[in-house]
């Protein structure tokens, strides 16, 4: 695919994912609705504990196509100043939020018009005064330098056709000592190309995971430092397996092949308290210590 094409489907899906919810059904990008009966999506199923949900609207819980909890794992104080690359329905956002404030702030970047309405309409039911929700791409983050204390995303940045520049421009707009906690979809070992890009529009709505060390590298060569990838659910074959069998696929031959291979991680990094300022010196360009 062309990165155009990769942006117009994921705005497509994710413009139909909030229409369902408006009209009162469960967003999906990625899976089937379950029978009854049946458990629901292993990917972005039960990722959030009742404590947290009570408090939201349940517009925004109904919009949450993430495969994490990134506000459980990213340790936010009050006072910072948090971003969210690819807010949906603003679940993360709001839930920053409330962790921020009183004196702090959460923004929501988001690129379709439909979950923007959603975040906002989300945001007056919960009365929650300290967030801001933005348009645009994550490729290109409406924000200053070094103004963001911690930026989380829940398996938004997979989807991107130019991860290099995702991940330049969120290490361009973290403030010097700054945290990069996200939650997203990666890969370990090798798989089939053919195996890998179908069971990537699976798990990732777009096949565009990264393996697990190209994501280090990738982070690596941006200028973050103190990488961490800890998986949080492994999918098994099992999981796939309705999918499989809906392309034409045998799960039974296949499987082997993909078991424990995809994976919803939280990925951690960090900006240096002492890094160079990002406008006079890109990261590609700059001698930034690693360690």
């Amino acid at each position: 695919m062309e990165k155009t094409d990769i942006k117009n489907v994921v705005k497509e899906r994710y413009a139909r994912a909030a229409l369902n919810v408006t009209s009162g059904a469960k967003g999906s990008c990625c899976s089937r609705a379950p029978a009854d009966g049946q458990r629901g999506d292993p990917i972005t199923s039960n990722l959030y504990e009742a404590r947290q949900t009570d408090q939201l609207p349940d517009t925004a819980v109904l919009a949450s196509l993430g495969c994490g909890n990134p506000t459980a794992l990213a340790q936010l104080k009050p006072g910072e100043v948090v971003l969210d690359l690819g807010s949906g329905g603003g679940i993360d956002v709001l839930l920053s939020a409330k962790r921020v404030a009183p004196s702090g702030k959460a923004y929501g970047l988001d690129m379709t018009d439909e979950m923007l309405a959603l975040a906002n309409q989300n945001k007056r039911k919960a009365g929650v005064q300290n967030v801001e929700f933005l348009k645009g791409e994550i490729e290109h983050i409406p924000l200053p330098d070094d103004s963001v204390d911690v930026i989380i995303s829940n398996c938004v940045i997979n989807l991107s056709a130019d991860k290099d520049r995702v991940l330049r421009e969120a290490f361009r707009v973290l403030k010097p000592g700054g945290r990069f906690a996200v939650s997203d979809v990666v890969t370990r070992g090798d798989i089939p190309p053919e195996i890998r890009e179908s069971i990537l529009l699976w798990v990732g709505c777009v096949a565009g995971a990264l393996e697990e060390n190209q994501y280090r590298a990738k982070l690596a060569a941006a200028g973050f430092q103190n990488v961490e990838i800890e998986p949080t659910r492994i999918y098994r074959a099992e999981d796939a397996r309705a999918f499989l069998a809906d392309n034409g696929m045998d799960a039974t031959v296949i499987g082997p092949q993909v078991d424990g291979k995809f994976l919803s991680a939280f990925i951690r990094a960090t900006k240096a308290a002492d890094a160079p300022d990002s406008s006079l010196c890109p990261p590609a360009r700059c001698q930034i210590p690693l360690s």
